[in-house]
């Protein structure tokens, strides 16, 4: 009996000893040392070039499934069978990301992308990368950079994802269940792979350009919803155009807007990157209704990144689309309403374009980013990152890297990266202290970003080089009853935060970076 209890204790012990070696390994710092603080001024004069690319990162599925029960969830428990194609054994999956696990894609309506565009103003190289994605993690960013060849010039990169509920998953929390990563590896390399492919190729197309800017602060407002009070949305539509300077041809287009890329929600099994699919084709290659032209394409390489979506913004699956040729409206998810979404933000980009304003010549690019620290306080993600579902690293006990970017381009427009999903009231104004918060506070996080950003026109960029959740002004966090707004529940938003002091840290971080690329 002794000696059983012994080696049970052992064996316990050896387990033990195990799983800790393990979360540490797990918890480890991925880039030691990593740290970006540049301040980059503009240059007295400059000659900006432009260069866009794009390079598909679309999955092959080669073992398909059947749905039994339609829950568009593989469950072989209930019944599901999946078709070995490749005759290994195994379930090769491609597990969609958004909504819930065990989404397995059954196949692709159309690629999924990552799109490049690079600015150059004779001394700063600045490129910009956007993936069909749900998110895409700091660490993973930093290996992008670290895979850049030299000789591309580049002094900043960012990445960004439009935040696709309909493409594969990335940063593993929608795997074939909530304790297994839904990242399969080789996709992963080949995305990062395909993304230095593409700066790469972008500057090798850099072209003299003059740069055309226009928005539609409101056309857009039918097509999105905020899910959660206070209501407040970032609707506005945003287009820079970059324009052989010599040939008068388009080399792209860099759109921003503030929704979730998940319009046609979560019974889809198929691989698309939604509405934006229908918008790149129609600004690049021209608006159709049936075989009749509506509005020739702009040509050029179309570069979308998503806005301020926090709350959440949305194209709910409920919510009525019109499509803007035929006498319908598309209620429930399909890519016929994704395609009529699509074709009315063509329609209002287009629109915008014709009352462009052109950025002088000599706008160079100032440059402010720095590295930030933000505390993992999510009890979820803190398991998953022990657990490996979420693989990023961490710089101390639960704290993990993260990083804040602004650009100014001349005296007309900025830019600003945020690293996730900002509730739109900290960028356009109206954080609330409502009575049932948490926090016995009054809102921190203002004045409005957008409103201290210089310049008229002003692109505030989510999920830019991290994507680290919603990001919830802390007098309106409210996990504890008696709820905020007189609800019987919490609303959407909090089980996927770090945490509560997210929002001021980075507010104040933003800030610092805002301010850095203003004129002395």
């Amino acid at each position: 009996m002794k000696k059983f209890l012994k080696w049970t204790l052992i064996v316990l012990g050896a387990l033990l000893v195990a799983v800790v070696l393990r979360s540490v390994w797990q918890l480890r710092d991925r880039h030691p040392g990593y740290e970006v603080d540049l301040d980059i001024k503009p240059p007295v004069t400059s000659s900006l070039k432009a260069g866009f690319a794009a390079r598909t990162i679309t999955p092959r599925i080669v073992d398909t499934w059947e749905d039994r029960d339609h829950n568009a969830k593989y469950e072989p428990e209930k019944g599901d069978i999946y078709h070995d194609n490749n005759h290994n054994g195994r379930f090769d999956a491609y597990w969609i990301a958004g909504f819930d696990n065990k989404r397995a894609a059954n196949g692709v309506h159309d690629d999924v992308w990552t799109r490049v565009m690079v600015l150059d103003d004779g001394q700063t190289r600045l490129a910009v990368a956007a993936l069909d994605a749900i998110g895409f993690g700091h660490d993973d960013v930093v290996d992008i950079r670290k895979m850049l060849p030299p000789d591309l010039g580049i002094d900043y990169l960012m990445v960004a994802s439009t935040h696709d509920h309909e493409s594969y998953d990335l940063l593993g929390i929608w795997g074939e269940s909530m304790f297994r990563s839904g990242v399969n590896p080789e996709m992963m390399q080949h995305v990062k792979e395909q993304t230095v492919a593409a700066v790469a190729e972008a500057v090798r197309r850099l072209r003299p350009a003059r740069l055309l800017v226009a928005r539609d602060l409101h056309g857009a407002a039918p097509l999105v919803m905020d899910t959660r009070e206070p209501i407040v949305m970032d609707e506005g539509l945003r287009i820079l155009r970059a324009v052989d300077a010599v040939t008068d041809s388009t080399l792209g287009t860099f759109v921003e807007w503030g929704n979730h890329a998940e319009t046609l929600w979560s019974d889809n099994l198929l691989i698309t990157s939604d509405f934006w699919h229908y918008v790149r084709e129609y600004l690049e290659k021209g608006l159709y209704n049936g075989d009749t032209l509506i509005h020739p394409g702009l040509g050029g390489t179309c570069v979308a990144v998503t806005g301020a979506i926090g709350g959440l913004m949305t194209t709910r699956g409920s919510q009525p689309v019109a499509d803007p040729f035929r006498d319908t409206t598309y209620v429930e998810p399909a890519f016929d309403k994704a395609r009529a979404e699509g074709a009315r933000l063509a329609m209002l980009l287009f629109s915008a374009l014709d009352h462009a304003d052109t950025l002088p010549a000599n706008s160079g690019i100032a440059l402010r980013a720095r590295t930030i620290d933000l505390p993992v306080q999510n009890t979820m993600f803190r398991l998953g990152a022990l657990l490996g579902v979420l693989d990023f690293g961490m710089t101390g006990w639960f704290r993990k890297r993260s990083e804040v970017a602004a650009i100014r381009l001349g005296e007309m427009l900025s830019l600003l990266a945020v690293p996730g999903e900002i509730y739109p009231e900290i960028v356009n104004g109206g954080v609330e202290a409502p009575e049932g918060r948490d926090f016995d506070i009054q809102p921190l996080e203002t004045p409005p970003l957008r409103e201290t950003m210089p310049g008229e026109y002003k692109f505030v960029i989510g999920l830019a080089n991290d994507e680290i959740g919603y990001i919830i002004p802390k007098s309106q966090w409210d996990v504890k009853a008696p709820y905020a707004y007189g609800k019987k529940k919490p609303q959407y938003g909090e089980e996927n935060s770090l945490g509560p002091e997210t929002a001021p840290l980075l507010y104040k971080a933003l800030s610092e970076v805002i301010e850095g690329v203003k004129k002395p």
